[in-house]
Order: structure tokens, then sequence, then C-alpha cells
């Protein structure tokens, strides 16, 4: 067996089901769970009538490129969703089976174990554990850097030595971030697009919640669009993003790559072997998904009102706020957060995520310890319900 599998934790769903063995939910409530970050939105019936009108694409092996219609409106969108000047379909963009599937491929095309001392993968921390993962197997060490409320979660880039930095072949960004959906400023992106030339790195940006945001005139910064502000090319740049929560489709496991197309150019080859085209329905769903945005910003309505509405209550008694981006709410806990989360569930039959199941120990600290997140994906009413319970239980402790 490869002896790297050795080295992966337990995923944190499945550590929650080991912190809640043992707990009786209170019986008289009804279970409320905002602890998975999955879109509960309807899909929309364009989405759906588009999958059910290709479905004659099943006859056909699809080509792990994508279709030249799905890349054209990939380029389109992107040309649209960050004023970039040009994106070549054929070169720059293509479409993957979700960025979770990408995220972690990705590593096994960059890592060259053979180069210098052990390779390092940064990440934030806390962070996606699929970073975490496809560093140990694609041959590399993580590092993690700490993201903290005391510096707004910015990167503390002195926290790797020197010595480390040049072994740095890859680092991960997510913006807007999980769980603290913290958005990468335009200056953020110079000092790490700074670092990324002077030690040769690659880029790889989780964009996947940049359509979750909260003010339509200020839409979160991307990656590719930092780039081109800077008056840079997209050089050892790649971002990953993902219909998923956009459009309320993460059954469809659809999503794209863009960005520096000599890098991608050897994820395809990748990705070639590694047997990943996407379904020939998904993909003419998916365009049609990418090509339309009234129903992402009606998407949007529905999670600023679920905001609004909760984030006040909570504030009451925990320390939290609105972030950035995304659908989470970053709280910190009176209490271990552990068992913040295990008396909840006991209590209140609510569902949370203890931050220290998304972190690891890193610079003497768990910088998820002490915090829970708390997905507001499910109905508006449910995270009413859902606040007033917190509110209950916290008031009594």
């Amino acid at each position: 067996m490869n002896p790297h599998l050795s080295k992966l934790q337990p995923y944190p769903f499945e550590k929650l089901r080991q912190l809640f063995a043992g707990v009786t939910p209170n019986p008289q409530l009804r279970e409320i769970r905002l602890s998975i970050g999955e879109p509960q939105h309807a899909t929309p019936a364009f989405i759906k009538d588009a999958l059910t009108a290709n479905l004659a694409g099943l006859a056909s092996y699809p080509s792990t490129l994508g279709s030249a219609e799905l890349r054209r409106s990939l380029a389109a969108w992107l040309k649209r969703r960050y004023g970039l000047p040009e994106i070549d379909p054929e070169t720059q963009v293509m479409p993957v089976n979700g960025s979770r599937e990408a995220l972690f491929a990705f590593a096994q095309t960059v890592i060259d174990p053979t180069r210098g001392g052990p390779p390092l993968v940064v990440c934030p921390n806390p962070f996606y554990q699929i970073y975490e993962g496809a560093a140990y197997l694609a041959g590399a060490e993580p590092r993690f850097l700490n993201t903290l409320p005391d510096n707004d979660y910015a990167f503390d880039f002195k926290a790797l030595s020197e010595s480390e930095w040049q072994r740095v072949q890859l680092f991960y960004v997510c913006s807007p971030g999980n769980p603290t959906g913290k958005v990468l400023s335009l200056d953020d992106w110079r000092q790490l697009f700074a670092l990324a030339d002077r030690y040769g790195f690659v880029i790889a940006s989780d964009e996947c919640y940049s359509e979750i945001f909260f003010d339509e005139g200020e839409p979160p910064l991307g990656c590719l669009q930092a780039a081109s502000l800077l008056g840079r090319g997209f050089e050892r740049l790649v971002m990953f993003s993902s219909l998923s929560k956009r459009s309320n489709v993460p059954g469809m496991r659809s999503g794209f790559v863009a960005g520096d197309a000599a890098t991608l150019k050897s994820f395809l080859l990748y990705r070639t072997y590694h047997g990943s085209a996407m379904n020939p329905a998904v993909q003419a769903a998916s365009a049609a998904a990418w090509n339309d945005e009234a129903h992402v910003v009606d998407n949007r309505r529905r999670y600023v009102q679920k905001f609004a509405a909760v984030t006040p209550r909570l504030r009451e008694v925990l320390a939290t706020a609105i972030p950035d981006a995304g659908f989470y709410l970053w709280a910190r806990t009176p209490i271990d957060d552990g068992e913040f989360a295990r008396a909840l569930l006991a209590d209140y039959n609510v569902v949370l995520l203890p931050g220290s199941a998304l972190a690891r120990s890193a610079q003497g600290i768990n910088p998820g310890a002490g915090f829970v997140r708390i997905a507001l994906v499910a109905p508006l009413a449910d995270c009413i319900e859902a606040a007033e319970r917190i509110h209950s239980f916290v008031s009594r402790l």
C-alpha cells in the first residue's frame, strides 16, 4: 500500500461522527444541520432541462479538454466576471469534475519530489482538508500558515524560514476563505506573487465561494483579476472554480481551472491518463449555467437574507461577524469548541462543525480551536430557528 496513506487524518465529518458518539439529541426538537457546506437551495429548472436535453451525449466518449462550447462559455464568463482582457479557451481554461477533484489532482501534476530537499506545500490554517491530503499523496510535506482574527486572517509569511521557502513548490490559497470568508486584497496578492516569483512555486487559488457575496457592486477579487490589475501574466497561477455553490448543483460535480497555459498543458496530460473527462450532458448543462447570471443573483439574495436575519441575534452571545464572502459564520465559542458542539446537539439538536477539526496545530496553536463553523445553507426559517436555539444555549452557559 502507498505509505503516504497513513499520514491522512480522518475527514472533518468523520471526526464529527466520532465526537458525537454517545450523544442523544433532544428528541423534542427536530434536527437542524448547519455543519456541512452543501448548498440546499433548489437547482434552477433550466439547468436540469439542459442536462436532460443532452442525454444523447452519453453515447460518445467525452474529451478531457471538454467541448468547445463549454470552454468558450467559461472563457466568456471569466472575461465578464473579472474584466479580463482575454482568455484563450483552447489553452487557458479546462473543465473539471468539481474543484475538489481538481485541487487534489493538481498537486500530483505540480510536485517534483526529485528537486532539492523534500518539497513543501503551503496552505492556510484552518483549511480545506483536500490541500493536506494532496500534499502527502504527492510526496510532499504540508506547511500551515495560521490565519487569525487578530490580524484579519492575513497570511503570516514570516512564519516560514528562508530554507523552507526555498522548498515550497505549491501554495494553496482559498479566497473567499473556508471557514473564515476572508477575501484576499490586491496587496495580499502582490505579496504572494512576489514570493512566487522569488521562489518559483505555483499558486493554486481555490475560489469556489467567489459568487456568494453581499454587495452586487463589489464582487470578491479573483487571482487572475489581481494578476491583470498588477500588469502581470498568469505564469505559475491557476484558479479553481465550481458551479456547486454558485448554481446549487453540487451533485453535477462541475467546475473548471483557468490560468497559466503551460501549467494547464501539463495538467491536461495528467488528467488524460487519470480518466477524468466530464460527462457530455453535464458539460452542456454547465455551459447553460455559466451563461446565466440571473439565477446567481437570486441565490446571493437568499444568503444575504439569512445573514441579515441570523448574525445580529448570534452576535448577542457569540463573537462573530458577517464575512467578506461565502456562506459561513465563523464564531468564537465560550467553551471548548468540541464540547460546545456536543452540548448544543444534546440540548438543542443543532449540528455545527468544531473549528479545531478544520485546522492543525502550527506555530504552537490550533487556530480553529475555540471556534465553530456555522454553514447558513438551510432554509431561512431553519437558520433563524437554529440561531434562536444557539442563543438560548449560550445564554445558559
